[in-house]
């Protein structure tokens, strides 16, 4: 799967013009909200936000700038997993949970070396991630994914319990968000 594939996904999922009432990020477009849109230079009006931007925005920002691309060489399923939760919650919680999976993976720090919750994919996660790899083989990467869901999962929930207006969007998260 490529990065285009993925944003494709993106893109069919988050559709088009959106100003949900109780969404705190106001308006969108192709799931990018305005403050994300004027922070990489559109200053046009929202409803004709054009979706090449909207393209390279997920490129740069949700793809190349948090290394996802390094980690889909080691494990394609995860990286996907990684830029969809980056793109609905922001890289560094998509890339603060892998590291907490793979902490919480490793038996004691037995199967390689803990890493720090950081945000970033470094040299250290990587290493983990192949770390964990070579000790679980293929099968690992979907308990990986997993992993990452669960914390995505518990995150969702977690948000409409501290904020009652976004019970609006839980059951849309959970069903089109994890897999």
């Amino acid at each position: 799967m490529t990065v285009e594939t993925l944003i494709d996904a993106v893109l069919a999922r988050e559709g088009g013009y959106v100003d949900h009432p109780a969404d705190r990020g106001g308006e969108t477009r192709f799931g990018i909200t305005a403050a994300v849109a004027r922070a990489n230079g559109y200053d046009g009006a929202m409803r004709a936000f054009p979706v090449a931007k909207a393209r390279e925005i997920y490129r740069r920002l949700y793809w190349e700038q948090p290394r996802f691309g390094a980690v889909d060489r080691l494990a394609p399923t995860v990286a996907a997993i990684l830029f969809d939760t980056a793109v609905n919650m922001g890289p560094a919680v998509a890339t603060g949970f892998l590291q907490r999976a793979l902490n919480a993976l490793n038996r004691g720090a037995r199967d390689y070396a803990d890493v720090a919750l950081d945000g970033v994919i470094g040299a250290a996660t990587l290493a983990a991630v192949t770390g964990f790899l070579a000790r679980r083989g293929a099968a690992g990467e979907a308990v990986l994914g997993k992993a990452i869901e669960a914390l995505r999962g518990e995150r969702y929930v977690a948000l409409a319990e501290r904020r009652p207006a976004d019970e609006a969007f839980l059951y849309g998260w959970l069903d089109n968000r994890i897999g």
